[in-house]
């Protein structure tokens, strides 16, 4: 990929892309899982069969957030957890990604406080605001030990790391004008591109990564990166699904380059090299594709 085209549309999502994990109906305890069963039943015809993508229900989810901030004091999470989830049917089998607002958000408080400029940060969120926020998820966490978020975000790029769980053949790109179901003012012809696969798959895929990497560069930058997604996969149900949303990615990208991107089977091809004893092509397949992602996430400082 040689440079990066803008696409635009008349809604155009976050430049971001978002590692997702839909758990079982059947995992979810008591009084949750009659919740989500009653919000599947109400959203079954919108929900997704594992061939096409979430965009609208990504892009409703942006129109909420967005909406809990017009016309408000400045506030740095909702003021209660969300009650909605993406959902997937794939095989007659009913999976949820709760989307975990308020836990996202104040994930997203703490990246904010930890790499926007201090006289930035306090004229979004003032101190106080910020401490208040703080003071809630200690409150929270204390009540929630155990609670991790089902969807991580990445903006204005795709962590390498991120494509260790995927193979090619996991790969699922959905041109504009296919027939994407959209929400309420929200476009159903926008181009995605998606991997999904099983989670067993997933786990699989990144614990042998590991082993080929651990040997090769123990401290490399991929390999704790590798422990990492491998740490966060394992506090999920062993039959989830583990999806990649490349989402409004897909507007830097420009749909000829997101039909040739093989990111994850490129990921493949190298460890491949790795466990074969030829370094030399890991190695090129490897920096191929951070230099490529690279490029896009330059883009975050173009004016």
């Amino acid at each position: 990929m040689q440079d990066v085209t803008v696409v635009r549309t008349s809604v155009l999502p976050p430049y971001a892309a978002h590692l997702r994990v839909y758990e079982p109906l059947a995992a979810y305890p008591e009084p949750e899982r009659a919740h989500w069963q009653a919000y599947a039943a109400e959203h079954g015809p919108d929900a997704p069969e594992a061939g096409r993508s979430v965009a609208a229900a990504a892009l409703a989810e942006q129109r909420t957030a967005l909406a809990e901030l017009v016309g408000r004091t400045p506030r740095a999470l909702p003021e209660r957890e969300s009650e909605r989830a993406f959902v997937r049917l794939v095989d007659g089998v009913l999976y949820i990604c709760p989307w975990a607002t308020r836990l996202r958000n104040w994930q997203a408080l703490e990246e904010l406080r930890d790499g926007a400029p201090v006289a930035l940060l306090d004229t979004a969120l003032p101190p106080a605001t910020r401490a208040e926020a703080e003071a809630d998820r200690e409150r929270w966490r204390s009540e929630h030990p155990d609670a991790r978020p089902w969807i991580l975000t990445s903006r204005w790029e795709v962590p390498v790391r991120w494509f260790l769980p995927f193979g090619d053949e996991d790969r699922c790109f959905v041109p504009a004008g296919t027939g994407e179901k959209g929400g309420e003012g929200v476009r159903g012809d926008q181009a995605s591109l998606f991997y999904l696969t099983p989670m067993a798959q997933a786990r699989r895929r990144v614990a042998r990564a590991y082993r080929a990497l651990r040997e090769a560069v123990p401290e490399g930058e991929l390999v704790r990166g590798a422990e990492q997604v491998g740490r966060w996969l394992e506090e999920f149900h062993p039959r989830s699904l583990v999806e990649l949303d490349y989402g409004g990615l897909v507007h830097l990208l420009g749909a000829e380059r997101l039909l040739a991107d093989r990111s994850a089977g490129e990921l493949e091809d190298g460890l491949r090299a790795l466990r074969a004893g030829d370094s030399a092509e890991a190695l090129r397949a490897y920096e191929a594709l951070t230099v490529r992602w690279r490029r896009v996430l330059a883009l975050r400082h173009a004016n």
